[in-house]
């Protein structure tokens, strides 16, 4: 089904991820954000809540080798100074902790820094420490590339820096705005920022209210719509408040 939309500078591409970054160039994009599914299984608890979002059960292998695919297509289309922030978190699964380094360094990316978010994600089961952070990896191609720390901001971020949200209801997983819109800030010269998990859309947001042009990819149709609700009304709104400053 064909139903790409765009919108101001934002691009917004229907489909699977893999498939639908074929399509852009070779070193074209200057910054990923993206957070995947985390493959945490179809149903999972946060706190007393079980929540049952989307199909998130494949067998780890598979996952991981998916998780390399997709990586390796970033790296294909990341210029030769831009950067990934990749969002994840540790996992437990029959017992044992899964890290996002064991598929991580089996892609071409240099790990620049590990940023930890104390997301405070309610995990009470009492075998155990209750984990309660996530993991925003900061990978790129070339080991001289950086940032400009705009945000004058440490390597761990709470919740009074980026609170998790969900969308209405719809989107338990969605990262803040405040997320990408902290790391767009420590790239001036960012022109092309993607997205190939776009989700509920915070990236695009973010990326409209910091004047970037956007590509975002989403293969689900649900989803794919809550993000082009988001980031069109994040463009009226943008253009109110220009209208008003002119006015």
């Amino acid at each position: 089904m064909e139903k790409d939309i765009k919108m101001g500078n934002c691009t917004l591409l229907f489909g699977d991820c893999l498939e639908r970054m074929k399509e852009i160039p070779d070193e074209s994009v200057d910054l990923i954000i993206t957070s995947p599914p985390y493959n945490l299984g179809n149903n999972h608890h946060t706190g007393n809540n079980r929540i049952v979002i989307y199909a998130d059960n494949m067998p780890e292998i598979e996952y991981q080798k998916w998780q390399i695919e997709v990586l390796k297509e970033c790296y294909r289309v990341l210029k030769h100074d831009g950067s990934l922030f990749y969002n994840h978190k540790n996992r437990i699964k029959k017992g044992v902790q899964l890290s996002p380094y064991e598929w991580l360094f089996k892609t071409p990316f240099i790990i620049k820094q590990e940023l930890v978010w104390i997301n405070r994600s309610q995990n009470f089961d009492k075998i155990r420490f209750y984990p309660m952070t996530e993991r925003v990896y900061w990978l790129t191609k070339s080991p001289q590339t950086k940032l400009f720390n705009a945000i004058n901001h440490h390597d761990v971020f709470d919740t009074k820096d980026w609170k998790p949200v969900g969308t209405k209801a719809e989107h338990k997983r969605a990262f803040p705005i405040e997320m990408p819109r902290d790391i767009i800030s420590c790239f001036p010269n960012a022109k092309v920022v993607l997205d190939p998990f776009m989700g509920s859309g915070s990236t695009g947001v973010a990326c409209v209210n910091t004047n970037r042009k956007f590509i975002g990819i989403e293969m689900d149709e649900k989803y794919f719509n809550i993000a082009c609700d988001r980031i069109e009304e994040a463009i009226r709104e943008k253009e109110q408040s220009l209208f008003k400053d002119i006015y």
